[in-house]
């Protein structure tokens, strides 16, 4: 039986969902956004062994039964509706993350990508720049930190071509309007109100000069690669995620066979089964890495270049432990 944890309007896993039951794949598929409020989880432990039970929606499923978990987008743990009051709410939930960490522990099974405390590691810029420059991938000479007194210095030693980027792409609110910041272009005028960079942690890059943009997922031992077009314009120039379809367009990229097998060397070296890697092709020819996203999205990867990449995942979820592409 296949697990997968996501949100149900998860349109990604409706991609992989007809491949999986073609392949003849018993699945669950299930929303730990739902438990304890909504679903009943069960952990018994007896001489015979360890039994793993989940209710939901009026049905008991053996989750021991449990051969592969896809860790696609679960939402939060979260307290009934009816529980309003916000301290109960919050106990609940942090009772909640602790019991499902361990419960997923028990599960005798291979996870895409990987269980959340491997996957939270695997999220750490810190963690996957040391990583990729140890497994030889050519990286931006770079700073991460809230000091000031580092922004003059990272700005001169780029001559005045200084990128920053925040060390997660989370969202915030102010005023309640969503926020996301991007990647943006350190201008000189900026250098007077370097005080502001004590606030939070914050990554200093020399701006790397690109032909194009690559983004590489591995699924396994297999990798797609799609070139994507961002300095055709100017709204993706500096970041591809502003995303322009129209101008930035995206095809198959053949990444050589090096570099393929040092992004498969990256994914197997942060302990997870998939990843979606941000490079740089620059006009001299040089391959230098960005970061990786352990859990990222390829759905449009896939509409915009028919890269088979959700038949991978169905097959890496549906194959047997010793046979795993």
């Amino acid at each position: 039986m296949l697990l997968i944890l996501s949100e149900p309007g998860d349109t990604t896993v409706r991609m992989v969902l007809p491949k999986l039951k073609a392949r003849g794949a018993e699945v669950v598929w299930w929303d730990p956004g739902q438990y304890p409020g909504l679903a009943h989880l069960t952990a018994r432990f007896a001489a015979g062994g360890t039994e793993l039970g989940l209710v939901t929606g009026g049905e008991t499923v053996d989750l021991g039964e449990t051969t592969a978990v896809w860790n696609r987008r679960p939402g939060q743990p979260a307290a009934a509706p009816h529980v309003t009051a916000a301290d109960l709410r919050d106990r609940a939930g942090e009772l909640s993350e602790w019991f499902l960490e361990g419960f997923w522990d028990l599960l005798d099974a291979r996870w895409l990508p990987a269980r959340h405390p491997v996957l939270r590691r695997a999220h750490n810029k810190l963690v996957h720049l040391a990583l990729a420059q140890r497994l030889g991938f050519a990286v931006p000479r770079t700073v991460i930190t809230n000091d000031p007194a580092e922004l003059v210095p990272a700005y001169e030693r780029a001559g005045g071509r200084l990128i920053a980027k925040p060390v997660e792409y989370a969202p915030f609110e102010i005023d309640g309007a969503r926020h996301t910041v991007y990647t943006t272009v350190v201008q000189r005028r900026d250098l007077a109100g370097r005080a502001g960079l004590a606030h939070e942690p914050t990554i200093l890059q020399p701006y790397v000069r690109k032909a194009v943009e690559l983004r590489v997922t591995v699924v396994g031992r297999q990798v797609f690669t799609a070139e994507i077009a961002s300095q055709d314009s100017a709204r993706t120039r500096d970041d591809w995620r502003h995303y322009d379809f129209d101008r930035a367009r995206h095809s198959v990229y053949h990444l050589p066979d090096d570099v393929s097998r040092r992004c498969v060397d990256l994914v197997a070296a942060l302990g997870v089964s998939f990843g979606a890697i941000d490079l740089i092709l620059t006009p001299d020819g040089e391959y230098v890495f960005l970061e990786i996203n352990p859990n990222g999205q390829w759905a449009w990867i896939e509409d915009l270049t028919g890269l088979p990449i959700s038949d991978a995942i169905a097959d890496w979820l549906t194959a047997g432990e010793t046979d795993a592409p």
